[in-house]
């Protein structure tokens, strides 16, 4: 079983940047395709992000597209988000998740369900 942690977090004003990383222990990263979800109050949990095992293939969700990468390094057993040109949107709990069996081109991939581990969450506020 794989345990991720999330960091990097925090508040920004509009227009800022921000990396977030997750780290994991109890495995090694190669065999998952990793995943970046989001959650604001209220809303259902949003895909963001996901890539696949080597790092070759990316997904975005419409709504980052063009200002978030997704990357790994998996020698470091870590997954990455960056956000630039950070809106008020952009506010929510983002969670890291992994998953053994998807692949990204899998329908179910922008699924929260299809995702078997999950983070604990990193809170991102972005002021205007």
């Amino acid at each position: 079983q794989v345990h991720l942690v999330e960091s990097g977090g925090g508040l920004v004003q509009v227009g800022a940047s921000l990396r977030l990383s997750c780290a994991a222990s109890g495995r090694t990263l190669n065999n998952y395709v990793m995943g970046w979800f989001r959650q604001a109050p209220g809303k259902e949990r949003e895909f963001v992000a996901a890539i696949s095992r080597n790092g070759v293939g990316t997904r975005y969700g419409d709504s980052v597209k063009g200002r978030f990468t997704v990357s790994r390094d998996n020698a470091k057993n870590t997954v990455y988000l960056q956000m630039n040109s950070l809106k008020p949107d952009d506010t929510a709990v983002y969670y890291c998740a992994g998953d053994r069996d998807l692949y990204i081109t899998n329908t179910g991939t922008s699924t929260p369900g299809s995702w078997d581990y999950w983070g604990q969450g990193t809170q991102v506020t972005v002021s205007s």
